[in-house]
């Protein structure tokens, strides 16, 4: 008696709303412990209490498919069926995040085309984190938006097989949607007017700023004496230093060639010899003192 769908609530795409989520994970949710203990007797206002103690999103984790809370309130909320109105609060809903992911997710599996696009699109402005926990039971980082944009394009989220959404360009060509206008639109807009605008200033800063005029001479100015402007080329040399450079060179050149190192190493050559001539008669004549010594010695 508990898992059964109240009576006033209204067949969804033809079928019982409990039935939008596979049987499985229904019998799962069933025999979990959340669900027994904290959804029993839910209504529509205690849901909001118990969307707002959610700390992450998910649907089942864990080796043993263990379903989140996330997920039992989507089941139960498909259960009794709230009021439209009820739904939309959730997702305009700023101050809870879990709040508005889970009135998003209620909206795809149970609004029309049209409703979900004119519901969900405008949270793409919402960039705040959420934790997910994945099917290894580990928690992930995921914005909001991102989780908006998953519920618009993927055809299974949390482990949930959503309801085919109709093209929106289908629906703009039917006139029921109107084309989407995003923020950034609206930022490049400011930007390409305020380019301009920048533009324009130039141009009148430009018309405004006056030629500079060549400075007209004062009559104090013309007792000084102009200087004589500057040659573009070097002087040509006259004759006579043309001739002194020639003079120059050709004494630099005889300068080389005596000092030119065959002459320096036959100037060291012959130094050598007469040095070693030189110890020679000096030994020489060592030798003679020392035998004339001994003469004298033995007379």
């Amino acid at each position: 008696m508990a898992n059964r769908t109240v009576k006033e609530a209204p067949t969804i795409k033809g079928t019982n709303p409990q039935y939008l989520i596979e049987k499985i994970i229904r019998s799962r949710i069933y025999d979990c412990r959340y669900w027994k203990e904290d959804c029993f007797a839910l209504t529509a206002e205690l849901v909001v209490d118990k969307a707002v103690e959610l700390k992450y999103i998910g649907g089942v984790s864990g080796g043993n498919i263990r379903p989140t809370p996330f997920l039992c309130l989507v089941l139960k909320m498909l259960q009794i069926c709230p009021e439209k109105d009820i739904i939309v609060e959730f997702i305009k809903n700023e101050e809870f995040k879990y709040v508005r992911a889970l009135g998003a997710f209620y909206m795809r599996l149970v609004g029309t085309s049209v409703e979900i696009y004119k519901y969900l699109e405008p949270l793409y402005n919402d960039y705040r984190k959420m934790k997910l926990l994945n099917r290894d039971d580990k928690y992930e980082l995921l914005h909001v938006d991102e989780f908006i944009d998953l519920l618009l394009r993927e055809e299974r989220v949390l482990d949930v097989q959503l309801p085919r959404l109709q093209k929106r360009n289908v629906l703009e060509e039917n006139n029921q949607l109107e084309p989407r206008q995003s923020v950034l639109d609206e930022d490049i807009d400011d930007n390409e007017t305020s380019d301009e605008s920048d533009d324009e200033d130039e141009k009148k800063m430009k018309k405004k700023e006056p030629i500079p005029e060549k400075s007209k001479k004062k009559w104090k100015d013309l007792d000084k004496p102009e200087r004589s402007p500057s040659p573009r080329y070097a002087r040509s040399l006259s004759p006579r230093e043309k001739s002194s450079k020639k003079r120059r060179r050709s004494r630099s050149r005889s300068k080389s060639k005596s000092r030119s190192p065959a002459r320096d190493s036959r100037k060291k050559h012959s130094s050598r010899h007469e040095h070693r001539d030189r110890k020679d008669r000096d030994r020489d004549r060592d030798r003679d003192r020392d035998r004339d010594k001994e003469k004298r010695r033995r007379d």
